[in-house]
């Protein structure tokens, strides 16, 4: 009996040991419960947050004393069910939804403004165009930027509403309009 509880003894100090082996254990910096926050964790989002920009041991403190806070917090809503809850996904999806619109409309945009270009001529042109109270007095040299921004502006604008129109062109799109009224 005693041969075998060395043996297992043995082959269970082995095992934990290869275990540890396979992967590098990160410094534990705080366990909330049942969450285990790294140290590596804590400095990314430190870096991230408006305490960053402070780096004494007052404001990692602060940082962290604030982290356990919201995680406690969190741990108690999970518990409640409250993540599960009709009117919080659907202010999660909205929030979702709105950050990839703008995600995609910024890069569009950006994409758009790189291939724009503003010739003389239209600037020109749209100075001319101009009521003279608009001008009030300026010639076109010192007015050309801001005719030029609000060219660059108005094509920007058209370039992104032609694109939204290909979207719904390329794509089914049926709308019951009675359903409105």
């Amino acid at each position: 009996m005693k041969k075998y509880t060395v043996t297992l003894f043995v082959l269970l100090m082995l095992l934990a040991g290869c275990s540890r082996s396979g992967r590098e254990e990160k410094p534990l910096l705080a366990k909330i419960r049942n969450y285990e926050i790294t140290l590596d964790e804590f400095e990314n989002d430190f870096k991230d947050s408006s305490y960053g920009r402070d780096n004494s041991l007052e404001a990692r403190m602060e940082f962290l004393n604030s982290l356990v806070d919201r995680k406690l917090i969190m741990q108690d809503v999970q518990e409640q069910g409250l993540d599960k809850n009709k009117n919080f996904l659907k202010m999660i999806e909205r929030f979702w939804e709105q950050s990839l619109l703008k995600l995609t409309l910024d890069k569009k945009t950006k994409e758009i403004a790189g291939s724009l270009s503003v010739s003389e001529k239209e600037i020109e042109e749209a100075y001319e165009k101009m009521p003279p109270e608009a001008k009030t007095d300026k010639a076109l040299g010192q007015m050309h930027d801001e005719i030029k921004w609000g060219i660059a502006k108005r094509k920007e604008a058209e370039a992104l509403n032609n694109w939204i129109l290909g979207l719904r062109k390329k794509s089914e799109v049926k709308i019951n309009y009675n359903l409105l009224k």
